[in-house]
């Protein structure tokens, strides 16, 4: 699936404004995120740094970052890998929020889908790509 960055933010924003749940740590994460998704192309998953992470979305704490991964994993937003490996980074899983480009009658549904573009089926997900 190719992915449109205008449709994914649209669809993005309007679950952030249904999404009483999330504050703006989540929401400058996920943008930071979103961020290196783009930057690389939209490769799936994709091995993050947490400081370069915190740096980008101004988070001053390890705990808040790691609990709004956690959060934004657990509410939908990302599929999250740990590495617990301080040469490894952590995998993120992307879903896609963005309407279809197919004809079928679902196909401008805005439930998350997953991506897996750039995928190598065979590695281990928490190998760095």
């Amino acid at each position: 699936m190719d992915v449109n960055f205008i449709s994914h933010f649209n669809g993005l924003m309007a679950k952030v404004q249904e999404d009483d749940r999330l504050n703006a740590s989540h929401v400058s994460l996920y943008l930071a995120l979103f961020h290196y998704w783009n930057q690389s192309r939209f490769r799936n998953p994709l091995s993050v740094d947490r400081s370069e992470l915190m740096r980008i979305s101004k988070i001053g704490s390890a705990n808040t970052y790691t609990k709004c991964l956690k959060d934004l994993h657990q509410w939908g937003y990302i599929e999250y890998k740990p590495s617990h490996n301080p040469f490894k980074g952590s995998m993120v899983q992307f879903l896609y929020f963005g309407k279809n480009s197919g004809n079928s009658p679902s196909s401008n549904s805005m439930q998350p889908k997953r991506i897996t573009k750039g995928v190598n089926e065979n590695k281990n997900y928490g190998e760095p790509l």
